[in-house]
């Protein structure tokens, strides 16, 4: 049923032109291209939502040792032909000035599987009855059955995790988050923050840790969560300490509560610092931090795959001519496997690749689902 997954789509945006950061002294310029592939969703468990400048991928628990795991990729790749935004107005000559105009109204038609929402806005966690009088508790953020209902009896946690410089990869806890956001901060670079709820209680090296952006405010309010990150621009950290949730954000101090600890990597502290998401309860407790459970609701599952006539194996991510990806989906794993760029596009060469693992699990970085979503993206600190 998978012999249709031969083709991809890509989306190619100009961005301005911008200094080469790895090679500032040979004064090299170059104008990144930014792509985006979009294939259909597979609504199986977990999600990915990938967006131009900000992605979301939700993890798949790691596979079967039974299966094989992918192989790396090293391929010439055409260079895109870049296609351009569509108009956004008359009245500007700017074409991101404004969103641009869908070329079809969207139309939401319900799966006729069972979807799992809440019913009673006042618990934290949905139980379903299952024959024999058994409770079924699904976690909010996947769709998915939990072991234990006692995993989602505390607030998620939100934590920064670093995708630059290189040798940051592989990266530790990406795959035991239940959702991932990927975005754009600056440089053509990216960075990840891993959403941890079911599995925080197992995910004791996460990062490395990184700084804050305005953005993530969001994610701290949408989630209900603690956001966990290494400093920020004195901008950004004056913002957050106005915020009336500013108590939800918690960066690295002294001692050991909150558990950020060193790294086991020789390399300079800056990107060394990780967290233990499994010794963080034990510190709400002992610092008297709100770790209370937490309604979350919004998510809609189904076990069918959406129909379309647009099937596609690889979803492409171009950021820029130093961050580009893509993920690739595996029809025996029935989920997505991420690859990561391992030479800079600078002077147009060819594009080459490898599978992004994560090396607290030992496991490639997969998602079950992947959305694609392009927003605009204004500059706040120059």
């Amino acid at each position: 049923m998978y012999q249709d997954y031969l083709r991809d789509i890509r989306i190619a945006l100009p961005p301005p032109l911008r200094r080469d950061r790895r090679n500032p002294a040979k004064g090299v310029w170059y104008n990144p291209p930014m792509m985006y592939g979009i294939s259909r969703l597979n609504r199986r468990g977990c999600n990915l939502w990938s967006l131009i400048f900000v992605s979301i991928v939700a993890c798949a628990a790691p596979p079967p040792a039974s299966i094989p795991a992918p192989t790396p990729i090293s391929e010439p790749v055409p260079f895109p032909t870049l296609t351009p935004f569509q108009p956004a107005s008359d009245s500007s000559p700017d074409p991101y000035a404004s969103l641009n105009t869908p070329q079809a109204a969207p139309t939401f038609t319900p799966y006729p599987t069972q979807i799992v929402i809440p019913q009673d806005s006042s618990a934290p966690v949905n139980p379903n009855s299952e024959a024999g009088g058994m409770a079924t508790f699904y976690n909010p953020l996947t769709g998915l059955p939990v072991d234990d209902p006692a995993f989602l009896q505390r607030r998620p946690l939100a934590i920064k995790i670093g995708n630059s410089p290189d040798y940051v990869r592989p990266q530790s806890g990406l795959s035991l988050a239940d959702v991932v956001y990927e975005y754009y901060i600056e440089w053509g670079d990216t960075r990840f923050v891993g959403i941890f709820y079911s599995n925080a209680s197992i995910a004791e090296r996460v990062g490395p840790v990184r700084s804050g952006r305005y953005f993530d405010e969001h994610l701290v309010r949408m989630y209900h969560a603690y956001l966990m990150f290494k400093g920020a621009d004195p901008r950004e950290l004056d913002y957050f300490h106005s915020l009336d949730i500013a108590p939800f954000f918690i960066t690295v101090g002294f001692g050991n509560c909150p558990p950020y600890f060193m790294g086991p990597y020789k390399r300079e502290g800056y990107n060394n610092v990780f967290f233990n998401a499994a010794k963080w309860e034990a510190c709400t407790t002992k610092k008297g931090w709100d770790n209370s459970p937490q309604t979350l609701s919004g998510g809609f599952f189904s076990e069918e795959t959406p129909q379309s006539p647009t099937v596609v194996a690889r979803i492409y991510n171009y950021f820029s001519a130093v961050n580009y990806s893509f993920w690739a989906y595996e029809p025996e794993r029935q989920n997505y496997v991420r690859y990561q760029e391992t030479k800079d596009l600078v002077n147009r060469k060819v594009e080459v690749y490898d599978i992004l693992y994560d090396d607290f699990t030992r496991e490639p970085v997969t998602a079950d689902n992947v959305v694609v979503l392009f927003v605009p993206v204004v500059m706040v600190v120059r």
